[in-house]
C-alpha cells in the first residue's frame, strides 16, 4: 500500500541547538566600498565571538584576505571558509532556511531578489546552491537539498517558534515583487506548507525608518521561547510620529495567543531614532542573535543600549548576552541579525571543537 501522507516538516526555533553559523563576508564589490574598513570589523567582532561557542561558516570573495581580517582571537579551528562569488552580505536573507522534513536535515533554498527587485542579487540568489554543490563535505551526509526557487521568501522575514507558529509582516510578505501573484491566503497556505507551520502570526503595524526590507520581523519582534516575544516598544514621547504605529503593534502582539491560548509574555526593547547626516537609519535591538551559548545584541553607543542588553539577558538567562557595535551596519540598513544566518544541530559536521 502506498504511503500518501504529506510530509512532517518542522522549523527550528532560534534558540534551538546550533552546528554553525554564517557570515557572508563584505568585500570591495558590495555596497560596503565607501566604508569597507569599519564593516569588516563589525564582521570580524562578530566571527570572533561566534567562533568562541560554535562552528563559523565564512562565504566570501577571497578567503586569504578575510584571514587576514579577523581578529586574533577569532578561533580558526572552528572557522570554515567558501569562496563564492556575492552581490553583498546579508546572509539571514540568501541563506537557506534550515528545516527537518520527516526528521531528515532540508536547506532550503528559497528566491531571494533584492529584497522585492530593489538591489541586484543574481550571485546571492545562488550562494545556497554553491555552497551545497561546491562545498557539500561540510554538511553531514543526511543533509539534503530542498528547491524552493518558484517562492520568493528571506530569512529575515519569518520567526519560527519551533513548534509549528510562524510570525510575519503583512507588510513584507505581501508587497509588491516579492509573491504578489499570490493572494494572502495562498501566502499563508504556501509557508504552512514549505515550513510545517500550522499557525501564522501577522503584524500589520510598525515600521522602522529608514528599513528597505518592506518590514523585516527580525527587526521588529522575536520568538524568545514558545510564549516569549520581545518587541520594539511605542517611542516614550506621544509627539513622536512612529508613536502610534508601534502602539498599534504592541496591541497586536497583546492580542496574539499561543496555542494554549495564553497570552504571550512580552519584553518591551528600547525604540530607537537614529539618523546619519540627517537620514534616518534603521537600528533596532530586535536584530539580536541567539547562539548555542549567548546572544549577540547589536548596540549603538546610545543611553538605551544598556537597558536593551538587561532586557534581552532576562529573556536568555540561561545565556551571555555580548553587544556588539553596530553602527557602520545601520549604514547599510541592517544590522547584526541580518548578516548572520544559523544552522541548527545535525547539519553541518563537527570542527575541531
Amino acid at each position: 500500500m502506498s504511503d500518501n501522507r504529506s510530509p512532517i516538516v518542522r522549523f527550528p526555533a532560534e534558540w534551538e541547538p546550533q552546528s554553525a553559523v554564517q557570515l557572508t563576508w563584505p568585500h570591495p564589490g558590495t555596497d560596503w566600498l565607501p566604508i569597507l574598513d569599519d564593516a569588516v570589523r563589525v564582521f570580524a567582532d562578530i566571527a570572533a565571538e561566534v567562533s568562541k561557542r560554535e562552528t563559523l561558516l565564512i562565504v566570501c570573495h577571497d578567503v586569504p584576505t578575510v584571514k587576514s581580517q579577523l581578529r586574533n582571537d577569532t578561533d580558526l579551528g572552528n572557522v570554515i571558509f567558501a569562496q563564492i562569488p556575492s552581490n553583498d552580505t546579508w546572509a539571514r536573507d540568501h541563506a537557506p532556511l534550515s528545516v527537518f522534513i520527516d526528521d531528515e536535515p532540508v536547506l532550503l533554498d528559497f528566491c531571494f531578489n533584492g529584497w522585492g527587485m530593489k538591489f541586484a542579487a543574481d550571485k546571492d540568489n545562488c550562494i545556497t546552491r554553491n555552497l551545497f554543490g561546491s562545498y557539500k563535505d561540510f554538511f553531514l551526509p543526511s543533509v539534503k537539498y530542498g528547491n524552493c526557487l518558484d517562492f520568493v521568501l528571506e530569512g529575515g522575514s519569518v520567526e519560527s517558534d519551533g513548534q509549528g507558529t510562524l510570525l510575519v509582516t503583512s507588510q513584507c510578505l505581501l508587497s509588491v515583487n516579492r509573491n504578489e501573484h499570490y493572494l494572502p491566503e495562498e501566502i499563508e497556505s504556501q509557508l504552512k506548507r514549505r515550513l510545517g507551520a500550522d499557525n501564522v502570526l501577522w503584524l500589520n503595524n510598525g515600521n522602522i525608518d529608514g528599513d528597505d526590507t518592506d518590514g523585516h520581523i527580525d527587526t521588529l519582534a522575536r520568538f524568545c521561547s514558545p510564549d516569549t516575544i520581545a518587541y520594539v516598544a511605542p517611542p516614550e514621547d506621544e509627539n513622536d510620529e512612529d508613536y502610534y504605529d508601534f502602539c498599534m503593534m504592541e496591541d497586536e502582539l497583546k492580542a496574539f495567543r499561543t496555542k494554549d491560548g495564553e497570552p504571550y509574555k512580552l519584553v518591551p526593547l528600547p525604540y530607537l531614532s537614529y539618523e546619519l547626516d540627517g537620514e534616518p537609519q534603521p537600528a533596532t535591538y530586535a536584530n539580536f542573535l541567539i547562539m548555542n551559548k549567548a546572544v549577540l545584541v547589536p548596540v549603538y553607543g546610545l543611553p538605551t543600549d544598556e537597558a536593551a542588553l538587561s532586557a534581552i539577558g532576562d529573556a536568555f538567562p540561561d545565556r551571555e548576552v555580548v553587544g556588539i557595535d553596530c553602527r557602520p551596519l545601520v549604514q547599510q540598513h541592517g544590522s547584526l541579525h541580518c548578516v548572520t544566518m544559523q544552522y541548527p544541530a545535525g547539519f553541518f559536521l563537527p570542527t575541531r571543537k
